[in-house]
């Protein structure tokens, strides 16, 4: 990997699309916000049934383009690479009727946030200089197979940038034709409103942490979602806070 400026925030996941569909929403939400985002894929998702190595690497590149994040990298595994940055959000969770590369991949990363801060490995990792990545999020697949309490949780309004990331999810036209893709949109919509909906958003897009959600700013955390109730009663003048 070429030398470049370090990122703020790595999304890694086992195949091009899995982001797309799991967090696009939010990382399309990071650029506009002047973060410093890139994705990394584990797989190239070959071989299946409908695409080629060839046709998923031009799809995974027009849906980059889409979401307007500026670097993506395949590792084509079992190769990979480190990257200095301060936040990895890694898919997440087991799902025994889809790939068994998701909770692979799950492993994968955790372990790779470990390995990437260790010394006197350089013949490992071809001299690539320790780095320790200091936050960790999982984007988990919304049909995982256990029922999870994690120690920390957020939703992300991504009512500004749903339809960018439908987009990019319909870029992977080898995994998708026309009826499945209305099928696997009614499915992230309907996820999405209702993971917002909990906050007051139209669309959100739910990310867990392996620690509490700590903050020193109490009024900012607590006031980060639009209302208290998904159907808040309206006062006499007043109207419900009104979802974006």
């Amino acid at each position: 990997m070429a030398e470049g400026p370090n990122l703020d925030v790595l999304a890694v996941a086992p195949h091009p699309d899995d982001l797309e569909i799991l967090c696009g929403g939010t990382l399309a939400k990071l650029v506009l916000q002047g973060h410093r985002v890139a994705i990394l894929d584990l797989t190239t998702g070959e071989p299946t049934p409908r695409g080629t190595i060839e046709s998923r690497a031009a799809e995974a590149e027009e849906a980059r383009r889409i979401l307007g994040i500026p670097q993506r990298l395949n590792l084509g595994l079992p190769n990979r690479e480190l990257m200095d940055c301060s936040v990895v959000i890694g898919a997440a969770g087991r799902t025994p009727a889809a790939s068994p590369d998701h909770y692979q991949g799950q492993l994968l990363i955790e372990a790779a946030r470990f390995w990437s801060q260790l010394t006197k490995w350089d013949d490992r990792f071809e001299n690539t200089l320790p780095w320790r990545i200091g936050h960790f999020v999982y984007a988990c697949f919304p049909f995982d197979a256990e029922v999870r309490h994690w120690p920390g949780s957020f939703v992300i309004d991504i009512s500004d940038t749903f339809e960018q990331k439908m987009q990019a999810v319909k870029a992977y036209r080898s995994q998708f034709d026309e009826t499945r893709f209305d099928r696997v949109r009614h499915m992230i919509e309907a996820h999405n409103a209702t993971a917002g909906s909990r906050c007051g958003f139209a669309y959100g897009e739910s990310f867990h942490l392996p620690q509490p959600v700590g903050g020193a700013d109490l009024f900012a955390l607590v006031t980060g979602a639009k209302a208290s109730s998904t159907a808040p009663v309206p006062l006499p003048g007043q109207p419900p806070p009104p979802l974006k």
